[in-house]
């Protein structure tokens, strides 16, 4: 029998201490911080100049969340967050 999870993305983005992104999120009513890297941000569009984090989220946020969703569901969170770094958008 499998469990399944509610993951519903909260929401605002707001810029994160270390130039990433912070994402709030609720799993299963329970709180969830996903954190963007910085560096995945700036890998999820190698071609585009980055420029404001929050903006450049803004215009990947549906494949960024696709990405938080996978890892979520791969349980992979820890201490209520979630991170997702450069080498996570291979998974999408």
């Amino acid at each position: 029998m499998s469990v399944s999870m509610i993951i519903e993305f909260k929401g605002p983005a707001s810029l994160a201490s270390d130039g990433g992104i912070e994402y709030p999120a609720k799993l299963n009513g329970h709180d969830l911080l996903c954190h963007f890297s910085y560096e995945a941000l700036e890998d999820v569009d190698p071609d585009a100049v980055m420029g404001d984090a929050l903006t450049h989220f803004a215009t990947h946020q549906l494949k960024l969340l696709s990405i938080a969703e996978k890892k979520i569901l791969a349980n992979q969170s820890h201490a209520g967050m979630i991170q997702i770094h450069s080498n996570d958008l291979l998974l999408d």
